[in-house]
């Protein structure tokens, strides 16, 4: 894989995120998590690319966000559903999730996880993050419908460092 700029990147953000899917990964090389997702967005802020994430606290891969100042969103082709489905599906806390989806770990030059067989790889530095909280909805069926346990995502906000493709 090599750096290019994110601002370089073709791909439709939306299907991209939405229909294609990612894995959050976060820790390090001797211990990390992931999760799939397809909750977030891309952008600009702070005069930085960065990228918005959604983990909810009773998600595994959350201890290792809340650890971490460095992630990675990595985005798979169409023949990786099946071990992006596992990897949404199961938990690590139960389950070898490297060893039942058969994805191979990599790691970026400062030792983010992230899986070989993806095509476009974001590291991620964490700039922000903060919780959903009920009161910030100005539409009121979103929590009522979403969050009816009131286990509200904690949002991560992070300047993209490093964009790697293919």
């Amino acid at each position: 894989m090599h750096n290019v700029s994110p601002e370089t990147l073709k791909d439709n953000v939306f299907k991209l995120i939405s229909q294609d899917w990612m894995l959050i990964t976060a820790g390090d090389r001797t211990k990390f998590n992931t999760m799939t997702a397809n909750w977030a967005g891309l952008g600009y802020l702070w005069y930085q690319p960065v990228s918005f994430s959604f983990v909810r606290p009773q998600r595994y891969t959350f201890e290792f966000m809340e650890k971490s100042a460095l992630y990675t969103l990595s985005f798979f082709p169409e023949k990786y559903r099946e071990a992006l489905s596992l990897c949404g599906s199961q938990s690590g806390r139960d389950v070898d999730k490297v060893q039942a989806s058969g994805l191979t770990p990599a790691f970026t030059e400062s030792g983010t996880p992230y899986f070989a067989e993806a095509r476009l790889v974001l590291e991620c530095r964490k700039l922000y993050t903060r919780f959903l909280e009920a009161p910030g909805f100005l539409d009121a069926t979103i929590p009522a419908d979403v969050y009816p346990d009131k286990d509200f995502h904690r949002l991560y906000i992070g300047g993209i460092v490093q964009c790697l493709v293919e």
